[in-house]
């Protein structure tokens, strides 16, 4: 489970640096790769949710 929180930690990093290069820069290649963060974020937190059901059984 702490590795997959890290992992979770990593993507919102990336996302978080590449979301603000496309607003405050106008950088388009970041925005796809804030876009392919998201999404890993978004598979993530579903194995988080998972796992964290898990754990409390």
């Amino acid at each position: 489970m702490q590795k997959l929180i890290e992992q979770i930690n990593e993507q919102i990093a990336l996302f978080t640096e590449n979301a603000n290069a496309q607003v405050e820069k106008n950088n388009k290649a970041a925005g796809t790769r804030a876009r392919k963060a998201a999404l890993e974020l978004s598979k993530l937190m579903k194995d988080f949710r998972k796992a964290s059901v898990e754990a409390s059984k």
